[in-house]
């Protein structure tokens, strides 16, 4: 499953979540600090494996 990174607008903690491609279309990501809807999520980089060698 994918991970996504996010920051709280209210309280400015970051945090990540791993959801499913549906719960992440749902987009009801709320912080685990303060509770706050008010989330952006974060631009970040990520890796592939593959099962051939390249």
């Amino acid at each position: 499953m994918p991970t996504y990174e996010f920051k709280c607008l209210k309280c400015e903690k970051p945090f990540t979540m791993i959801l499913s491609i549906s719960e992440y279309e749902k987009k009801k990501f709320r912080c685990p600090k303060c509770k706050s809807s008010k989330v952006k999520q974060q631009i970040t980089p990520f890796q592939t494996k593959t099962s051939r060698k390249s």
